[in-house]
């Protein structure tokens, strides 16, 4: 890997065009990714990849009059100092808010390699060049702007940052507050049972993770092949599962970590505690997300719960 200063002229050139023609690329797949459920922010990136094109045209032309037809590949991965970007294949589906940032971060990064260029430079046209490109993406974030007001009008921004909820809830909420559900609830009674039956923190610790990790391993499965997501819109099967897996044990885990404690007792009130803690979550959650009433979503969650943590009651006691 080389260092920026150790570039000639002729590679910076090549270079500029190299970021050039990945940043219309990464546009292109931006708005190609974004074309289905958000149109409008979707042809806002269709016109920065314009952008970049034009770029690009005037790079190839300046470096062919000066250089010859030959333009040597260089790519940033080559060179030392760029920020590492995670390809956009890599990202799917594409979130709103993570693509305008990715895109606001870009601009950032080719105009001060636009401004570090334009400083090495001594052919005054290449120096031109680069300090316009400069000048350019330093007005880009402008240009952005604009085009979101001429393409994002106020009541179509609207529609796509309540779609982009939408989304959020379908693809991240809703797993997560199912997986969190069943491992706060359904894991109550074998723990609790096993707590009641032996009078022993160690004994209920280890049938409480045993059971958050298999009730874990089996929501993520069951959630990851519900269904693969190109029809309902809930994005691909396995992120729902991991995070639905993850939630369950995270759920069944909680009210187990007290157990650690050798003492009974304190053993016993700190899981209570955490049990009222993870239900009042679970609680928030379906009133901020799911648009419950508090006091039902309270209420619901309040009622299945104490029925599991008596069922494990009445069971480890007798």
């Amino acid at each position: 890997m080389r260092s920026f200063d150790s570039l000639s002229e002729r590679e910076i050139l090549a270079l500029a065009i190299s970021l050039e023609e990945e940043d219309e690329r990464v546009y292109a797949e931006y708005a190609e990714g974004l074309k289905e459920t958000f149109p409008a922010s979707a042809a806002v990136f269709e016109g920065m990849q314009q952008e970049e094109s034009g770029h690009r045209r005037r790079l190839i032309e300046l470096f062919q009059t000066n250089f010859g037809a030959h333009i040597p590949l260089i790519r940033r991965q080559d060179i030392r100092g760029f920020v590492h970007r995670k390809p956009v294949w890599m990202v799917r589906p594409l979130g709103l808010e993570t693509v305008r940032n990715q895109a606001a971060t870009m601009e950032v990064e080719s105009r001060r390699f636009y401004e570090k260029a334009a400083a090495r430079a001594q052919n005054p046209g290449v120096r031109q060049l680069l300090d316009d490109l400069a000048q350019e993406e330093r007005s880009h974030e402008n240009r952005a702007e604009q085009l979101e007001k001429d393409k994002l009008r106020p009541d179509v921004k609207r529609e796509e940052d309540e779609a982009n909820r939408r989304l959020f809830v379908l693809q991240i909420v809703q797993p997560g507050l199912a997986g969190l559900m069943d491992g706060s609830v359904s894991t109550l009674a074998p723990v609790f049972a096993a707590a009641f039956a032996t009078h022993k923190s160690w004994d209920a610790f280890l049938v409480g993770l045993a059971a958050s990790l298999g009730a874990g391993i089996s929501m993520g499965f069951a959630e990851a092949l519900s269904d693969d997501g190109s029809l309902t819109g809930r994005g691909h099967p396995w992120a729902r599962g991991f995070i639905c897996g993850l939630m369950t044990t995270l759920g069944g885990i909680g009210h187990t970590l007290p157990f650690l404690i050798p003492e009974f007792h304190a053993a016993m009130v700190a899981a209570v505690v955490v049990v009222l803690v993870e239900l009042g979550v679970i609680s928030w959650i379906r009133h901020r997300y799911m648009e419950t009433p508090a006091l039902s979503a309270a209420l619901q969650v309040g009622l299945g719960g104490a029925l599991v943590f008596i069922t494990g009651v009445l069971i480890g006691s007798s």
